[in-house]
């Protein structure tokens, strides 16, 4: 029996009236597009953007991501008693029996490792501030900075999937695949969900950042993230082989197209619709990206605001330029990962590095929003997957030091986008270690920023595996209102 007459006869019901569904969708949107085909847009009807639940105070997001986990209490959790408190061990009453990586938990002892830094209170807000970070300091009137965030994750893979997706099991969908799925595109030459891999100045400790956190899981796959080169061409084998011209690809194209359509009429397999979207979308992207990647157009003085590094392909001040370059063209949500920041030793001459990167190039991507009236509507959050232990890993001295996985509390900070600035929120005990007011579960954080980008969490859901899957899971998880203008 020919094998498509075999699929058919083993149909079930249920696909049979799915597949009606999508062919109705099909007919409905392409009397929308006023005759451009609908499957061209994405002919399968769970790809149409859901739309926000009411009116968004965010329409893009900018994350940066610092891979490997800061140390809060060399950046933002100012603790000024531990440094009375130096090599004595952390007291059991305070670790309470905590659960520790193997790279720290058949130590003999858990000597406090005050912060080396000095510390200052900047603007009116009063917010304090490492000196490692002199140019966010500036800023700090802008932030609203989280000092209360916790997870159950103590290492990076699961730690990272977690910030990123809601769940420590590889394979969900990440919080840009979710923004695309409720938010559409804004620009049909661009994806709406990018990811940029920065390179740190200091390669000492590097960690593996793997595709699986910007794939769209369960959701289309059109809103998986596309992952941009920093040097080269940015996207691989998006322009045409050599000696085949733009009319002859368009050709080509067409007539996969008409496969595909075909296929998907017959079949309803939403991945054929993505395939359909992507090649399309491919195509366009031959003439947008050069434009986008082009930095030329930039002025000097938006040069200087980014910093020494802006012109060197790759550098975290270059993807920081890039990344208001795409949301300025339409790009839903742009994913940062910046990475080296797991100081389980040497942190004395490795976070003047990372911070270094980060430093300027933060200050001036708020600054070039603010200036060109992005900020308002362009949510941009700052952090890593967890924190860092008080107590050193390791050998301690006064000047260099180390510091473990720390899953009970760490900083993360939001700026623009409808987030509440000049707002510090939560506290910590004095050894930053556990959360003594307003914890921020990774869920609630997650809440919080679907809230700004027009979404009730309980209700932006997918329907997958006969449940109503969502990014903040079956936990309870909660807005915390009190970081929302």
């Amino acid at each position: 029996m020919d094998p498509l007459r075999e699929h058919a006869r083993h149909e079930t019901r249920r696909h049979f009236f799915g597949r009606g569904a999508n062919a109705v969708g099909m007919a409905a949107l392409a009397s929308l597009l006023g005759g451009r085909s609908a499957a061209a847009a994405g002919p399968d009807s769970q790809s149409m953007p859901v739309g926000p639940h009411f009116a968004p105070k965010a329409k893009r997001v900018i994350y940066l991501h610092m891979v490997g986990g800061p140390s809060q209490m060399d950046l933002y959790d100012y603790k000024p008693t531990m440094a009375d408190l130096f090599d004595t061990d952390l007291p059991e009453s305070i670790r309470m029996g905590q659960r520790l990586t193997t790279m720290t938990s058949g130590q003999a002892r858990f000597p406090i490792a005050p912060s080396k830094y000095k510390f200052a209170q900047h603007g009116e807000s009063g917010t304090w501030v490492s000196e490692m970070l002199p140019n966010t300091a500036r800023m700090v009137d802008d932030m609203c900075v989280i000092r209360s965030m916790h997870t159950e994750a103590i290492n990076h893979e699961p730690a990272i999937s977690y910030m990123q997706t809601g769940n420590m099991v590889t394979g969900r969908p990440c919080l840009g695949s979710w923004a695309s799925y409720g938010l559409g595109s804004e620009n049909d030459d661009l994806p709406t969900f990018v990811v940029l891999v920065a390179r740190p100045s200091n390669t000492e400790q590097i960690q593996a950042i793997s595709g699986r956190l910007w794939s769209s899981g369960y959701l289309p796959g059109e809103h998986a993230g596309v992952s941009f080169r920093t040097a080269g061409d940015p996207i691989l084998y998006i322009n045409n082989p050599d000696g085949v011209p733009d009319h002859v690809r368009r050709t080509t194209l067409d007539g996969l197209g008409a496969l595909n359509e075909r296929a998907h009429e017959r079949l309803g397999d939403p991945e054929i619709a993505t395939r359909i979207q992507q090649y399309e979308l491919a195509f366009r992207m031959q003439a947008s990206v050069p434009e986008l990647t082009d930095l030329a157009s930039e002025s000097a003085a938006t040069f200087d605001l980014y910093g020494p590094d802006v012109r060197k392909p790759g550098s975290f001040a270059n993807t920081a330029l890039l990344a208001r370059r795409m949301v300025e063209r339409g790009v839903r949500f742009v994913q940062i990962y910046h990475n080296n920041w797991d100081h389980h030793g040497n942190l004395a001459n490795r976070m003047p590095d990372q911070c270094g990167d980060v430093d300027r190039p933060c200050w001036g991507l708020i600054q070039d929003l603010k200036a060109r009236g992005l900020l308002d509507e362009t949510l941009v959050i700052w952090g890593g997957e967890f924190g860092r232990t008080i107590y050193c890993q390791g050998g301690l001295t006064r000047d260099n030091y180390g510091r473990d996985h720390h899953p009970r509390c760490f900083t993360m900070w939001m700026a623009g986008g409808g987030s509440k600035p000049g707002t510090v929120y939560g506290e910590t005990d004095e050894f930053s270690y556990n959360i003594v007011k307003d914890p921020v579960h990774i869920r609630d954080f997650h809440a919080t920023v679907l809230k700004l980008l027009g979404f009730d969490h309980e209700r932006f859901t997918f329907r997958y595996q006969g449940l109503d899957q969502k990014l903040t899971g079956v936990e309870p998880a909660r807005v915390i209102p009190e970081l929302i203008a």
